[in-house]
């Protein structure tokens, strides 16, 4: 039996609005959005018309829970579950000041007096996003790709001295892992270890993927810096606005890491409109061993969100399916 979940609604959501937009405010209606798995997002309208978007963070929002590996939600880890108020907050502040524009936080309250979760009102951003148009009328992303290149060049010359999460290193804390690499590394071969216990094509082969993991992670190098990254880039986290340009979302697991990691899955997500976002100074070693470590990610991840009860399991099992095709592909 499917999880019972409690969503937000008018009545629950009238507090956070109110005191986000003044006491006299009332909520006329509420839209939950599709898509999300980590946080409840939230199209509300009050009773002028205005409309801000609602997020909430509390169990009930998070299909993860239950079905993550243990150490999953220590911060420390640069991959933890990137899922909290103060993540947000963190990038926003931190996108902010290098120039990407996310949603404008109009209020973040972590007391849990206005409502049984953490939550955040931000600006409503009208339009669509930058996947709906790459596939209805590609020749008009010309300018939002453009937009997404400066921003990529921004966030990777925002150098810092560790890796990790925004929230973390910011703080002057530091992250798990001797680098980059030896975290996804580490990773990945837990992950191999996962698959194989699940799934009937890779249970033969852990021993080939495990190999070719160390195989490809040998001549990786540490660095002295990370840049920024957002850590799933994809068209479906760029909104734009009614004037047509770009404004990022989903940026909780913003970190400072190897600006391959963003690459890889930016080429995969971009497919041909890649190259207006390519960067050539970008290690071709770095992106192999990323390359294959992402794919045995999209294999696990989405294996572990189908044992709930999301309303798009099919589509996470095929992803899962996919990227394992992908996987035991590689190298051969």
């Amino acid at each position: 039996m499917a999880e019972q979940r409690r969503f937000a609604d008018a009545e629950s959501l009238g507090p956070v609005v109110r005191a986000a937009l003044g006491a006299g405010r009332r909520v006329t209606e509420v839209e939950r959005l599709p898509g999300g798995s980590k946080k409840g997002a939230y199209r509300v309208v009050v009773d002028d018309t205005e409309t801000v978007l609602v997020y909430v963070w509390n169990r009930d929002e998070d299909y993860w829970q239950g079905v993550l590996p243990q150490g999953s939600d220590d911060p420390a880890d640069p991959f933890s579950h990137a899922s909290a108020l103060d993540l947000f907050e963190a990038a926003a502040r931190r996108l902010s000041a290098v120039g990407v524009r996310c949603p404008e936080l109009i209020l973040a309250d972590h007391s849990r007096e206005l409502y049984p979760g953490d939550v955040a009102v931000v600006e409503y951003v009208p339009g669509t996003t930058l996947r709906v148009v790459l596939d209805r009328d590609p020749e008009s992303a010309g300018r939002p790709l453009e937009v997404l290149a400066e921003w990529l060049a921004a966030m990777n010359a925002c150098r810092a001295s560790a890796f990790g999460k925004v929230a973390i290193v910011d703080s002057g804390r530091s992250s798990h892992g001797a680098s980059c690499p030896q975290v996804v590394l580490d990773r990945a071969l837990r992950e191999v270890d996962e698959i194989c216990a699940r799934e009937e094509r890779a249970a033969q082969e852990g021993g080939r993927l495990k190999e070719l993991l160390h195989t490809l992670a040998a001549p990786l190098e540490p660095r002295g810096t990370s840049g920024l990254i957002h850590g799933e880039l994809g068209p479906e986290h760029i909104l734009l606005d009614r004037d047509g340009e770009p404004v990022l979302i989903d940026i909780e697991g913003l970190m400072y890491f190897d600006a391959e990691w963003e690459h890889v899955f930016v080429r995969m997500l971009f497919g041909d409109h890649y190259s207006r976002l390519s960067n050539p100074d970008l290690d071709p070693d770095r992106m192999r061993f990323y390359q294959f470590a992402q794919h045995l990610d999209l294999v696990a991840g989405p294996l572990r969100i189908a044992d709930t009860g999301h309303p798009e399991r099919e589509w996470f099992l095929g992803i899962a399916d996919y990227h394992l095709g992908q996987a035991l592909a590689f190298g051969r």
